[in-house]
Order: C-alpha cells, then structure tokens, then sequence
C-alpha cells in the first residue's frame, strides 16, 4: 500500500459508513471502500512512468480503472488541459470514481465509462489518446483462492480477459505516437508476448523490488509503434531496513504525493 493515505480527510466531505476519503496526488482526494481493493504503489508507478514518457500528453485513457488512481494520478501531473477517459466493468468501483471526479471538480476532464474493456462500444472507434495505461489482475480464473469482495477478487484474477485483451485495446486506442504503459507481474512471460501480438513493442521493461533483497515483484513496461529498447536498472521501493530509498521519495515527489523540501 501507498504509506500516505490515513491523513486527515477535508472537513465536511461526504463519506459512507464503508468508505474512506484519502489523499491521491496535489490536492486531490479519492474515495475507496474502507476494506475493498485500494490504490497502492503499483499505481503509484505506472502513473509516474507513464506521465515521465509523454509529459506533454493532452490525452489518457486508462484500461481497467478500479477507483480511478492511475488515471488521475497521471493527470493530476499533466497539462492542465488534459483528458482522462477511464473504463471499469464493476458498478461499485465506477460510482466511486465519478463521485471522486465530483469532489475535485474534475467533471470536465475526466469521462468515468462503466463496461468491459473488451465491449468495442465502450471507446468509440475513432478515439485514440497519447497515453493508455493498465495494471490488469495477473491470475488466471481457478490458479488460487478468491476474495468474495469484488473489488479484491477483480483486481487479482483475470474475470473479464486477460494480458492479450488489454494489449490489443491498448494498441487499437494509442495515437501513432503514443506510449502504452502496462504494470504486470514481473515472474509472468505473457506481456512480452501480448505487446508483440497486438502489434506494439516493449520500449522498456522495468522490474520493481519492493524491498531490497526480495524478487522483483512486477514490472513497468512502456510500449509503442516504434523505438529502440531501453531498459532500466530495476526500481527498489524500500531498502533493508524498510526505509523508503531516495529514487522512491524522487518519485512521490513527482507525483505530487509528497512534498519536496
């Protein structure tokens, strides 16, 4: 989980009695369900990646929105000007999101669009955007036990498609210039091969370690229609001790998560 969160929520701001108002990025706040499936680090860095390739996006869409943090954490660092379109089949999770854009004043920004990704009704034909971003659930259906929350199960478990559809959406949808920016399981080959087959290319791969010493535990990818590939030294979020490192500081600092002294 993102170790920000727990602040104090703004005074009079509506809340249910199974919900939490926490602090995202710069001043915005997003609504989350007090034990469903909540934003954590793993959004963190696919937002910052993904705004870090095209700073100048004026464009986003986000594949598999849940609450909506990815998508708005890399808005909230873009031009002002900036579009988010956002897709999620569950109900729950989309009615928070809208109330969410609703609190920060972002009606005209953001469209919160309730639906599979998979439905080619959901994003019209002609849409593209200068960023697409995912971090899709990484089990297939049966591989473990699953939550009988929805949010938890969905984001864990491959319900509605799997890689391959979120990558060929991706590529259907990314303007010629664009990035694709997919957060997936470090151990899981199929990313590689579900970029290749959508007609994409892995840019650059990036593992990230959640504490120095363990396993990379996912991976960033950035993809697009061309570019050499470039990968990065892996990320570490925390060093032996459990500290935050100094490149993790650097990066809520970015996204306007912390502030920088």
């Amino acid at each position: 989980m993102v170790d920000v969160q727990g602040q104090a929520r703004p005074p009079d701001a509506p809340l249910g009695p199974c919900e939490t108002l926490d602090r995202l990025s710069g001043g915005w706040w997003i609504y989350q369900l007090r034990r469903g499936h909540r934003y954590a680090t793993d959004d963190v860095l696919t937002a910052w990646a993904a705004s870090r390739a095209r700073p100048a996006a004026r464009t986003v869409l986000d594949l598999g929105s849940g609450v909506g943090s990815i998508g708005l954490m890399t808005l909230r660092v873009l031009p002002d000007d900036a579009r988010l379109v956002s897709v999620e089949a569950l109900e729950e999770s989309v009615a928070l999101a809208r109330r969410t854009i609703a609190f920060n004043g972002l009606a005209g920004r953001v469209d919160a669009r309730l639906g599979d990704l998979r439905d080619p009704g959901v994003i019209r034909s002609d849409e593209t955007f200068d960023i697409v971003t995912a971090n899709p659930p990484f089990l297939p259906p049966g591989s473990g036990w699953q939550s009988p929350h929805p949010q938890r199960r969905a984001a864990r478990f491959e319900l509605r498609g799997d890689v391959f559809d979120v990558c060929r959406v991706a590529a259907r949808h990314l303007a010629p210039d664009g990035v694709f920016c997919l957060c997936h399981a470090a151990s899981d080959p199929r990313p590689a091969a579900a970029v290749r087959e959508a007609g994409l290319a892995v840019q650059a791969r990036r593992p990230v370690v959640f504490r120095h010493g363990m396993s990379p535990a996912i991976a960033i990818h950035l993809c697009g229609a061309r570019g050499e590939r470039d990968d990065p030294p892996a990320l570490n979020v925390r060093d032996a001790g459990g500290r935050r490192t100094a490149e993790y500081v650097r990066v809520l600092q970015d996204m306007l998560i912390l502030e920088t002294p």
